[in-house]
């Protein structure tokens, strides 16, 4: 690293988002510098101005809804610097790409879904270069090979659609790197990402950076990942910075409360199992940290009344196959097998932990159980009922008793409706409560129990914030009084604030009603936190199956070990 050469200064940010028909501040004076060859962790909540303070490095801001009101941001170049937020649009498009490249949290919202991979790296390159595309697609195809994408020439000409999230992430970085950027800004990069594919990219970056020189400023609300990346840390609040140290300083010394907050609401990876885990809001409003725990003599007479029972889910060598290519007549003669004869049980009361890397079959086999897929082979026992031979309508009456939580709620609640019709609309359909007035109060009192004001009942989802979107998508899981509950990386995009929130209300709700969970997840340290039993999942089979405690301190597969090797320690 190179500290003797500052190529971005922030001085005194303040940055104005539109309310109705006045301007609030929500940026508040935020000051840093960037050195050549430094990565500065940003490290905040949702809402703490991360990512605002960012685009307006590259005026990204929409003009209309936001507004820089004070500040400067001086790019110092070979030979010359300038204010970014002074330069006109045409001199800013200049910079965009070619000089700061950007990568964007969400790698789907930054490719275009119809055109080719690698067309559009191609684009990023000649828009800042005068060069052939014949020798634009070599520099790509190059490039997606330091970028480590397997099959360089079939990534570029693939769609995104067609990609995993991590080969679309890479396609992102080499879209970023292209035209050989002094800084790059990565946005939340790696938050969705399985954590071997996180730890592979956090890598990646680390050797571009240590090749090219280039200063990184790194955004994420996750310690870990900007534990593994960072040289210095800024910690923003409220948009605020309330600390700025380096790493090392920084996570071994806490200074703010808020900061202590974000460094304890992580699950631990250690023994000790918090039966409450502690929020950013405790340590803020300085509310006495509850340190109750479940010891192991506890948790062996817990599971020894869980599996005294019968079990309520049970899975007989179940296989889920799409077809891939088919004949002239529309039938299939080459099909990928997704989940390869699974064979496990469920128990009233229990969470069973689902782990493994995108696309080996997790969110396939959740969606068979509760037959949204259905299986070519094998049998799914719901209380030693089949379910994969019942008709469409004995499996509509089953669905009260099983429920899912999906890993985006924005995607699975309807824009156009509001909360409180979403929660009756399950009950109106299964003919749950008498009249409208029961169903209405029912609602009320779900909006209750996962801690939203019942003011928010005729609010739309668009008004709530990522962490409150969840608790209501949990709140409709619950308005039909399941006894069964998959959710489906229900919480991987969640600040680990907002995380421990969601978290302890499963935990609360599962000791109140007797649920049962089949929690899918890439992140390990949630899974072993929540888990009472864990499967290990690769390429559509079990590979490890047992309690959770004892696979993670005696794993008895590589691929396991791997996943574990692959968790960011603080």
């Amino acid at each position: 690293m190179n500290l003797n050469s500052t190529i971005l200064e922030v001085d005194n940010l303040r940055i104005e988002c539109r309310t109705d028909d006045t301007f609030q501040e929500v940026v508040h004076g935020i000051s840093f510098s960037l050195q050549k060859g430094e990565t500065l962790g940003i490290l905040g909540e949702s809402g703490s101005g991360k990512s605002l303070s960012c685009l307006a490095i590259l005026q990204l801001l929409e003009k209309n809804a936001i507004k820089v009101t004070q500040g400067s941001i001086l790019y110092h170049a070979e030979n010359h610097s300038f204010d970014l937020l002074k330069l006109s649009e045409k001199e800013i498009q200049k910079v965009r790409g070619n000089r700061i490249g950007m990568i964007f949290q969400e790698p789907m919202t930054s490719l275009n879904p119809v055109k080719k991979c690698g067309k559009q790296v191609v684009e990023a390159l000649q828009t800042h270069t005068k060069i052939s595309f014949k020798e634009a697609k070599a520099k790509v195809l190059e490039l997606f090979k330091e970028v480590m994408l397997p099959t360089p020439e079939r990534i570029f000409n693939s769609y995104p659609f067609q990609l995993s999230g991590g080969q679309k992430q890479r396609v992102v970085i080499a879209m970023a790197l292209i035209c050989n950027p002094d800084i790059l800004i990565a946005d939340e990069p790696t938050t969705a990402l399985d954590v071997t594919v996180q730890k592979n990219i956090l890598e990646l970056l680390k050797k571009l950076q240590e090749r090219y020189q280039m200063g990184i400023i790194f955004i994420s609300h996750d310690l870990g990942v900007i534990q593994q990346v960072a040289h210095r840390v800024m910690v923003l609040y409220q948009g605020r910075v309330v600390e700025q140290n380096t790493r090392e300083n920084l996570l071994q010394n806490p200074q703010e409360a808020y900061t202590q907050g974000l460094l304890a609401a992580k699950p631990s990876m250690n023994s000790e199992r918090l039966l409450h885990l502690p929020t950013v809001n405790d340590f803020v409003n300085k509310k006495e940290l509850s340190q109750q725990t479940e010891n192991l003599e506890e948790r062996k007479e817990r599971h020894q009344e869980i599996y005294s029972q019968k079990p309520i889910i049970r899975l007989e060598n179940v296989v889920v196959s799409f077809p891939v290519k088919k004949n002239f007549w529309g039938k299939t003669v080459n099909s990928f097998q997704a989940v390869n004869k699974l064979s496990f049980s469920l128990y009233k009361g229990e969470t069973l932990g689902l782990v493994g890397e995108s696309g080996c079959g997790k969110t396939t086999l959740g969606r068979t159980i509760l037959q949204l897929i259905k299986n070519q082979e094998g049998n799914i026992f719901y209380h030693e009922k089949a379910l994969n031979q019942l008709s469409d309508s004995e499996m509509r009456k089953l669905r009260c008793e099983m429920q899912i939580v999906f890993q985006d709620p924005y995607a699975s609640l309807n824009p156009r409706m509001t909360i409180g019709e979403i929660l009756q609309e399950p009950m109106s359909v299964h003919k749950i409560y008498n009249t409208a007035l029961e169903r209405e109060n029912r609602a009320f009192e779900l909006l209750e129990l996962v801690g939203i004001e019942r003011q928010s009942f005729r609010r739309y989802p668009h008004q709530f914030s990522g962490g409150q979107r969840q608790r209501i998508a949990i709140a409709r899981a619950l308005a039909l009084n399941p006894k069964f509950i998959i959710c489906d990386e229900s919480v991987s995009a969640l600040d680990v604030s907002v995380q421990a929130q969601v978290l302890n209300l499963l935990n609360e709700l599962k000791k109140e009603f007797g649920l049962t969970y089949l929690f899918i997840s890439h992140d390990l340290s949630v899974v072993k936190y929540m888990s009472d039993r864990m499967v290990v999942m690769q390429s559509g089979n079990i590979v490890e199956m047992g309690e959770a405690d004892l696979i993670y301190e005696n794993p008895s597969s590589a691929y396991t070990q791997k996943l574990i090797d692959s968790i960011p320690l603080v």
